[in-house]
């Protein structure tokens, strides 16, 4: 009797153990071979093109060069994938964030989490916090702006449906209507070609235009934040999509780690010269 109470009491404490089971919270399990993949056996990520610096490099995405092509490498080994288990496919910025079915498994592309965007896609936790910066040539008339309230008269402009032009019409709240752009290169044309008296852009991105592609433009300097909470760059998911919590666990793993600190400090480090402007 006394061996069989030994093995109920065994049983009783087996069944209330904590199961060592690399999953997170819904059941999704974590194991490479269990995640619900768009392309089995491989991880398929989206972004746009051309791709950028300080993002990518020489506007391949696949070489790993760049904050983003690192992120998402790093994130991929987390999940237990190598290089060549990876995918790129092209997705348009704004088709991003649209309602409905995703060709990829998750897109990295300077897309900041909003509200509105969250009505049609899921995002990661944030990978990196972003302020909006005001790039301008040094001949500009806003060139010596300090305020946001300098900037009300001016001509600005930025890409379609991004959060830069957002804080144009939210932050600066000019007289005069934003210009707006298919993409990031028909902005960068506009303020060299002095079509507009600025763009508006992230801020790593201002530090690559001045320092490589329009070396005569100046920061003229970053916008506060449009809700007064950071503004975050995350992960985009189709919705519903349940490899989301397998995600941020990689992301939480790169985090507690410093991989992504690291990552940061070696494809973003942001020279000095780059003012917060006073506002409202």
């Amino acid at each position: 009797m006394r061996l069989l109470a030994l093995l109920t009491a065994l049983v009783v404490v087996a069944a209330c153990a904590p199961v060592e089971d690399p999953a997170v919270p819904g059941g999704q399990s974590c194991e490479k071979g269990s995640l619900p993949l768009t392309v089995p056996g491989r991880l398929t990520v989206g972004t746009d093109a051309p791709a950028f610096p300080p993002w990518f490099v020489d506007d391949d995405p696949a070489n790993g060069m760049g904050f983003e092509s690192a992120v998402a490498y790093a994130v991929a080994g987390e999940l237990g994938f190598s290089n060549d288990e990876v995918a790129w496919t092209v997705v348009p910025f704004n088709a991003s964030f649209a309602p409905g079915d995703k060709a990829f498994d998750f897109d990295i592309g300077q897309i900041s989490i909003t509200p509105e965007r969250r009505e049609a896609v899921d995002f990661s936790d944030g990978y990196y916090t972003v302020g909006q910066a005001v790039l301008a040539l040094r001949d500009s008339p806003i060139a010596g702006a300090r305020s946001v309230a300098d900037l009300r008269g001016a001509r600005l402009g930025s890409a379609v449906g991004t959060t830069s032009l957002r804080a144009i019409t939210e932050v600066v709240q000019p007289v005069r209507a934003p210009a707006v752009f298919n993409d990031y290169h028909d902005a960068v044309s506009s303020v060299r070609n002095g079509q507009v008296d600025g763009i508006v852009v992230d801020l790593p991105t201002a530090f690559f235009i001045t320092s490589a592609e329009v070396p005569e433009a100046t920061i003229v300097g970053q916008l506060p934040s449009l809700s007064g909470a950071p503004e975050e760059f995350g992960l985009l998911f189709e919705k519903g999509n349940p490899l989301l919590g397998c995600v941020n666990q990689a992301l939480d793993a790169l985090r507690s780690s410093g991989e992504l600190e690291r990552m940061t400090q070696q494809w973003l480090s942001e020279p000095a010269g780059a003012p917060m402007l006073s506002g409202p």
